[in-house]
């Protein structure tokens, strides 16, 4: 399965940063390590996961088997109003339901687009908050899951508590790298329910 060329990655020659921008552009600099027989961790900035690239030939051919854009160009339109995409199918309800529905400015379609959007933005927190700690988790374990200092930032992230994981991370800098350091505040960001946001040099 190819790698889309726009991934946004971050990617490690042992403990040193190398490249962190879209996959296309990072491209050189990892495929220049791999040359090296450096073979270098390139993570994917979204999940924390470690991203498996073909990495076989010259740059040209590596950047050859690069998937297509995760997010493709906008397309033009001309004057007018953009498709909405409203799909109908069908939804079961009790009497009561379909009597309130009714009864609400627009009818039931529109009560009932704006119900579900109102649950997903209530679930947006949250949701963001665990994509984030488990994308933080992920990457800190395949990079720093031996050092010092691991495990007590560790449970400073899955608690939520921003200062209290930016201090742990921060206490031990010649344990923790610094690309190591800046790339696992940044991943877990979404994570603070307080607010909090650790410090992050991109």
């Amino acid at each position: 399965m190819s790698v889309p060329a726009d991934l946004p990655v971050v990617a490690f020659m042992g403990a040193e940063r190398i490249a962190r921008a879209p996959l296309h552009r990072a491209l050189p600099a990892i495929h220049a390590a791999a040359a090296a027989g450096a073979g270098p961790l390139v993570f994917d900035l979204r999940d924390g996961r470690v991203v498996d690239l073909d990495l076989r030939g010259d740059l040209g051919e590596a950047r050859a088997r690069l998937g297509p854009a995760l997010v493709p160009p906008v397309e033009k339109r001309g004057p007018g109003r953009p498709k909405l995409g409203v799909v109908a199918r069908e939804v079961t309800l009790l009497p009561r339901h379909w009597d309130w529905l009714a009864a609400q400015p627009g009818g039931a379609s529109v009560a009932l687009r704006k119900l579900v959007e109102a649950a997903l933005k209530a679930g947006e927190g949250p949701d963001r908050a665990r994509r984030a700690k488990e994308a933080a988790y992920r990457f800190m374990t395949a990079m720093a899951g031996d050092r010092p200092g691991y495990e007590e930032a560790t449970r400073m992230l899955f608690a939520g508590d921003g200062a209290a994981f930016d201090a742990a991370v921060e206490a031990w800098p010649e344990a923790w790298p610094e690309g190591v350091r800046e790339t696992a505040r940044e991943m877990a960001e979404g994570a603070w329910r307080n607010g909090a946001v650790a410090a992050t040099d991109a």
